[in-house]
């Protein structure tokens, strides 16, 4: 990738954040440091030409632009308050975590009092995707901050959306998380009735994609977890569906909006984490179905 001289950064190296910057790392032509809480993906990613860095304040030392793939606002306020502490080359923070909408404004107008730009650019669809570098990444920025990102947000997504201002790339990824959990949901209640009439649940999923109800949702998490009552561990946890569902509910009580359904689905969902399915993937919201929410 040519016309520019920027160093890149990425912390957080998790099972969506290491093949993201692996493709950062094989793509951009850019050198890229890079720095986690775990040795064994920071080695993988020297192995492809990454820097190893011992913390968030090295990276910040190194690199002009800070990539974050982080489990929450949570992290993401920690590290951004390490880079700005560090008080080095660091201009830009690209945030590509699922965060809190409200909390994304407060920091970038923080982080703005220490000449560092705040980005949002959270990442939809599956690990493979991820893999592949074919994420749906939606951006919060503006149209010349965007272009400035865009040759290495196209580095890790195959559709990379401006979604508007500071936040708006979170509240589109939000609703994506909020429409994705409430059709697994509904494909969980359909699966269990079907069975229980005596359809064989792939038979179902299969027969369900060549008609009007087919969607990602169904050929992903429906086929994959629901119809093989298969529910993996570091896939996507009961527990990041409950803070993804949250973050949806927040943003309509701040809108004066009644959702209901989405409601029901958070019901659902921590109802599954207090049974003990916590780290499974959560379509594992199926058992609470079949036992009737006991």
């Amino acid at each position: 990738m040519s016309g520019n001289n920027d160093t890149l950064g990425f912390i957080g190296l998790g099972v969506m954040g290491e093949p993201m910057c692996a493709n950062l790392v094989r793509k951009s032509g850019r050198p890229v440091h890079v720095h986690d809480l775990a040795a064994e993906p920071m080695a993988r990613l020297a192995a492809l030409g990454a820097h190893h860095c011992g913390s968030a304040a090295e990276v910040a030392r190194t690199a002009d632009i800070v990539f974050l793939s982080l489990p929450s606002i949570v992290q993401v306020e920690q590290v951004c308050a390490a880079l700005a502490e560090a008080g080095g080359k660091v201009r830009t923070v690209v945030d590509m975590s699922t965060s809190d909408v409200a909390r994304t404004r407060k920091l970038a107008e923080q982080l703005r009092a220490h000449g560092i730009l705040l980005i949002d650019a959270p990442v939809a669809r599956m690990r493979e995707a991820a893999r592949q570098g074919t994420l749906m990444i939606t951006v919060g920025a503006t149209p010349e901050q965007y272009q400035a990102v865009l040759p290495y947000l196209s580095c890790m997504g195959s559709d990379v959306v401006l979604c508007g201002g500071t936040g708006c790339g979170q509240v589109v990824k939000i609703m994506n998380n909020m429409v994705v959990l409430m059709t697994v949901h509904a494909l969980a209640e359909a699966v269990t009735i079907g069975r229980r009439a005596g359809v064989d649940g792939k038979l179902l999923m299969d027969a369900l994609s060549l008609g009007s109800a087919d969607s990602f949702a169904l050929r992903n998490p429906g086929q994959k977890a629901l119809a093989a009552e298969q529910f993996p561990e570091r896939t996507f946890p009961t527990e990041y569906a409950i803070k993804d569902i949250l973050l949806a509910l927040e943003l309509a009580r701040q809108g004066e909006v009644d959702a209901r359904a989405a409601s029901l689905t958070h019901s659902l969902l921590e109802q599954t984490r207090a049974a003990g399915y916590v780290k499974e993937y959560y379509p594992v919201m199926v058992r609470l179905i079949e036992r009737g929410y006991a």
